[in-house]
């Protein structure tokens, strides 16, 4: 028979070479740290370009203010529902969490369109914008995207998240919904087809990559 005092000397050596693991903070926690930086970035736009623009429009065009609460809603809740399946036994029903959120700045955002075609009646203090003027919102929503998104998948890189495509994508959409808000403080155009495409086309664009590039990462925490 084995010697039982060998069974416990391997154990206390193998207990002696334990590290201790830090405890993850909530979801909420998190959650909260990471709109830190993005509330950081909407003040020094905010001391740049001021308020006074962006109330304007609002006051004048409601939809385009709902489109803007969407989108904040939609950047708070997928940030949330990021963190949130980062923690073992999370469902993944947690993904659908920004779908409100999501719903409400796309149809602001298609409402803002059908008043400016039907209409014709302008937000105050913009224009339409061209083609090459709506690829400047692309650059940045995109350009804020890039930050955001890695500060969350550094942030996330510790949980190990159990699906991390999945995690990967909800980082891609707080991302750009929270660059999307951050461009209402200093976009001058008026919601028209080419701009809202633009748009459309910039999330998927952050979505995607933080999918494909954001999911290795995430698996090999």
């Amino acid at each position: 028979m084995s010697d039982p005092r060998s069974y416990e000397a391997l154990i206390d050596r193998l207990g002696a070479e334990l590290v201790p693991v830090r405890r993850l903070r909530p979801p909420s926690l998190r959650t909260l740290g990471w709109l830190l930086m993005v509330a950081a970035i909407a003040v020094v736009l905010l001391m740049h370009y001021g308020t006074g623009g962006m109330l304007k429009r609002f006051a004048g065009t409601p939809d385009m203010a709902w489109a803007g609460v969407g989108a904040v809603i939609t950047a708070i809740s997928a940030a949330w529902a990021a963190f949130a399946l980062s923690v073992p036994g999370r469902r993944a029903a947690w993904a659908w969490l920004p779908l409100p959120g999501a719903l409400l700045w796309i149809g602001a955002s298609g409402l803002g369109c059908l008043r400016q075609t039907v209409s014709h009646v302008l937000a105050p203090g913009t224009q339409i914008s061209t083609m090459h003027q709506s690829a400047d919102c692309l650059v940045f929503i995109v350009g804020f995207s890039v930050p955001l998104s890695a500060l969350m998948v550094f942030l996330l890189r510790r949980a190990y998240p159990l699906r991390p495509v999945l995690t990967a994508v909800l980082v891609g959409l707080a991302s750009a919904a929270a660059s999307a808000s951050l461009l209402e403080i200093c976009h001058s155009y008026d919601a028209a087809a080419t701009d809202l495409l633009t748009h459309a086309a910039a999330v998927v664009l952050v979505v995607a990559v933080n999918a494909a590039m954001g999911g290795r990462l995430l698996s090999k925490a």
